[in-house]
């Protein structure tokens, strides 16, 4: 091969012996916990011996360098593998993996970004694959570096779908800079994988979805060295036949030991077999240096240059006005991307694509792998991500969501068509449960946007607000309610409505925000007069403004939204006053499964619109009125 260079014989058994350490780390550590998965570090140690000490070019005195080979342990149960290659690299010490998952300690049973030689979180299988994307199509589009992305995968999350989306996009956009190594040891958690090994079909497989595809035998050395060596002028998969277990007699390719660890005596016995398998070698093997031509990045101040122009009373969809909000931002910010699922003319986030053409990413129907792929962008501070598709579809994404939350990742999400403003489409593209997902997820803020100036001022705090960020669109125009010098916060609410003689705080978002204001107007010329809140942020909850402003209305307060009661806005508020006394709140959401419809007609039926807000109102203050 033109530019391989065969490891000589001191190289090759230097990386054996790192391999064998790997081992005998993996089996003390565990042990010492009592929990964690040995055969399946035992399986890999050789790829990751290559991978560390002859492969990938990094700084292993800074593992987050913007220059260095990427590296994700897609298999995250192999953790302690990682931990003792960096043990190796001296970057760890080895007592440390002593302290594997113990509550004090840095290194958690699973990889977690707390350690600094980890990007993204894993262990939820089947989602590295699709962050090594993310990060590869940054490196070689975004940054147009040399720095390499390298994911090692296990058999058995072969069988997730997400894998094969990661995949498709990956030969699709001909990331040539992208190396699959796949752990091919049969056995899975209970039963053999689908495939056992049978590597020519993950081969054929492989190369059916366009990526060059080479079978090596995952324990010899020189055959990695040789498989990561080769040209690549697409994505490479290595397809590793391994044995679960290499180096444990009793549990070499044998059933019933996966995330079991060894007990004390055998663990000794092992490691002392092991000890004695590692040859005297005068040679110290170092990671190769980077190339030093990744364009350094600052992800701060990210700021509109200018305020909105719309005018009060003007109408336009939040959708829309997020696509030029967006489109406006980019404008000004080289490193803010768009993601988008084949939806970019619901979402508008074609205004983006048109205007900056270079900075979207088309990843097609797809959701779980576009959230990972945003993930792998915002990694290592590469790149402000903003990812869209309708609130609906990011429900079948959720398990990405909560690791990138886990992750601690930065991404911005906009779900367009929330609610029931799909209307003639019917509820199965009606996002009704989005706010309870992500209400759920510990590092969310969600914005609920009511008109074009505070979707335009969402996507702004959105940029520089740290976490996972979710804003909710909808497909209808509504009016601009906000002059365009409107001062917006996160967590900051807005009383849009008001006067000193109010009976009951109304809290509503988005659309229903509009049916409130009407039934106000309505209900003024009946002399009753009410106050309205538009919370902005629905997580976090601007508490005080609302149960100060509900105290100046006896206590009485009803919220109105377009989801389902369960997760969303009502229970925000509720949570938020479950200690306030002389509190009376009411609820107004969608109660069951809807049908098709006009969305004026649907928020009518299911009792969200201005009629109905305008009769609640009523019967809370006859309720008080009878009461007294």
């Amino acid at each position: 091969m033109e530019d391989y260079h065969k490891p000589d014989q001191q190289t090759v058994q230097a990386l054996r012996n790192i391999a064998n350490r790997l081992r005998i780390n993996s089996i003390k550590a565990t042990t010492a916990a009592g929990s964690g998965h040995p055969t399946s570090c035992c399986s890999v140690a050789e790829i990751m011996s290559v991978l560390y000490f002859h492969t990938m070019k990094y700084r292993p005195e800074d593992p987050r360098n913007f220059n260095s080979d990427r590296f994700i342990l897609s298999k995250g149960h192999a953790a302690p593998a990682l931990y003792s290659m960096w043990v190796e690299t001296g970057f760890l010490k080895e007592n440390e993996l002593l302290s594997l998952c113990q509550v004090d300690s840095a290194l958690e049973g699973h990889p977690n970004p707390k350690q600094q030689i980890v990007d993204v979180a894993t262990g939820s299988l089947g989602q590295g694959l699709g962050v090594a994307c993310g990060m590869a199509y940054t490196g070689k589009y975004f940054d147009k570096s040399s720095y390499r992305v390298y994911c090692l995968l296990g058999d058995g999350e072969m069988s997730e779908g997400a894998v094969w989306e990661a995949m498709s996009f990956a030969s699709y956009y001909q990331l040539d800079n992208l190396v699959a190594i796949m752990d091919i040891n049969r056995l899975g958690q209970n039963d053999p994988a689908p495939l056992q090994h049978h590597v020519e079909k993950y081969q054929k497989r492989c190369e059916a979805f366009g990526w060059q595809a080479i079978i090596v035998d995952g324990h010899s050395v020189e055959e990695l060295c040789k498989a990561l060596s080769q040209p690549r002028h697409q994505p490479t998969a290595i397809i590793a036949k391994t044995i679960k277990g290499k180096g444990i007699p009793a549990a070499e390719d044998k059933l019933g030991w996966h995330a079991k660890t060894l007990p004390k005596d055998m663990a000794e016995m092992v490691t002392k077999d092991l000890q004695s398998r590692i040859m005297n070698s005068s040679k110290h093997l170092y990671p190769p240096a980077p190339v030093e031509d990744s364009p350094p990045v600052s992800l701060r101040n990210i700021r509109m240059p200018s305020a909105p122009t719309y005018k009060t009373g003007e109408k336009i969809a939040t959708r829309k006005a997020y696509g030029m909000a967006l489109a406006k931002l980019g404008r000004y910010n080289e490193r803010v991307i768009a993601l988008d699922g084949d939806t970019n003319n619901l979402t508008y986030s074609e205004i983006f694509k048109n205007e900056h053409p270079n900075r979207f990413v088309e990843c097609y129907i797809a959701q779980q792998n576009m959230v990972s792929v945003a993930v792998g962008c915002a990694a290592r501070e590469r790149n402000v991500v903003f990812a869209s598709t309708l609130a609906s579809f990011f429900t079948r994404a959720y398990d990405q969501l909560r690791m990138a939350a886990i992750s601690d990742s930065n991404i911005n999400l906009c779900g367009s068509h929330c609610g029931l403003s799909t209307g003639e489409e019917g509820p199965s593209l009606m996002g009704l449960e989005d706010v309870a997902m992500f209400r759920a997820l510990p590092t969310a803020t969600i914005f609920s946007p009511c008109d074009g100036v505070s979707t335009e001022k969402a996507v702004e705090l959105a940029a520089s607000t740290k976490g996972v960020c979710y804003i909710r669109t909808s497909r209808q125009d509504c009016s601009i309610i906000y002059n365009s010098n409107e001062d917006f916060h996160v967590g900051q609410a807005k009383v849009v409505y008001q006067s000193k003689e109010d009976q009951v705080t109304i809290v509503a978002a988005g659309v229903t925000l509009h049916e409130a204001l009407a039934a106000a107007e309505h209900l003024k010329k009946e002399r009753i007069a009410v106050r309205v809140i538009d919370p902005f942020t629905i997580k976090p909850l601007d508490v005080k403004t609302i149960t100060d402003h509900t105290r100046a209305t006896r206590g009485r307060i009803l919220t109105v939204e377009d989801h389902y009661y369960e997760g969303g806005l009502g229970e925000a508020v509720s949570s938020a006053m479950v200690n306030e006394s002389g509190f009376n709140l009411h609820r107004l959401a969608v109660s069951h499964v809807p049908r098709s419809g006009k969305p004026h007609e649907l928020l009518k039926l299911y009792g969200i619109d201005r009629d109905s807000i305008t009769q609640a109102v009523r019967k809370m203050l006859s309720s008080s009125t009878n009461a007294k």
